[in-house]
């Protein structure tokens, strides 16, 4: 049967974070009225992600895995997984435990109403560090001004899409990040809710400050040329 919904999670060395992940993710979608398929991105993981992947598809035979042999990213693994994905409503979030999947059904009213066609969380009160938080901030302050999506927090993973918004997309570094200033070029609806956001339990942050603010703006520069001519 085809799934309605799809769950798509990139993953990159997260041992100890997936099990506990899916299952409060799925305990969380219980309520979806349609069938769900999750599809799970390894990205190149060299620890024990493939064995908790390969563990969650036995215990919840709706998983599937797209496994990279190297590690290409998350702007790769979150598109790939955006294509393979089956169904007409797409959910996404990180893979490291910070997003709360409980706040899946806040995005999910509007996008399965028709009022938007891309719902963004906005980590209100996030659980990471002091600089982290304010490179951030500024980081968003500037994507705001210069790519126009109107998102406080367009690094948040926590979304919901329609599945015609993938159409719109294309490969381009830090797509996790312009995913929402694309699709409100392209001329669809994109809104944004508070949610809930927690500290990281296990694993490190893949991110420096050179991936939270010299290589995005390079690549900002170029968006805005792309989706703006």
């Amino acid at each position: 049967m085809t799934p309605r919904y799809s769950l798509v999670v990139p993953f990159h060395n997260e041992a100890g974070n997936i099990l506990p992940l899916l299952d409060a993710t799925f305990g969380a979608l219980a309520f979806l009225p349609a069938p769900l398929e999750a599809v799970l991105v390894n990205d190149g993981s060299t620890d024990a992600t493939a064995d908790e992947i390969n563990a969650a598809i036995a215990h919840w035979p709706q998983c599937r895995a797209l496994t990279h042999p190297h590690n290409l990213g998350q702007h790769v693994a979150l598109f790939a997984g955006l294509k393979a994905a089956k169904g007409e409503i797409l959910l996404t979030m990180d893979g490291d435990g910070q997003n709360d999947p409980a706040d899946f059904p806040l995005l999910l009213a509007p996008v399965e109403a028709g009022t938007l066609d891309v719902a963004c969380g906005w980590r209100v009160d996030r659980h990471d560090s002091a600089v982290r938080r304010a490179m951030s901030h500024l980081s968003n302050a500037v994507r705001r001004r210069v790519l126009k999506d109107g998102l406080h927090d367009a690094g948040c993973q926590l979304r919901v899409i329609r599945r015609n918004v993938v159409d719109a997309l294309f490969p381009f570094e830090f797509l996790q990040a312009f995913l929402p200033a694309i699709a409100v070029a392209a001329g669809y609806r994109v809104g944004e809710f508070p949610v809930r956001h927690h500290p990281r339990v296990h694993g490190n942050t893949h991110f420096g400050i050179k991936q939270l603010w010299w290589k995005p703006a390079v690549a900002m520069r170029r968006l805005r040329r792309r989706i703006y001519p």
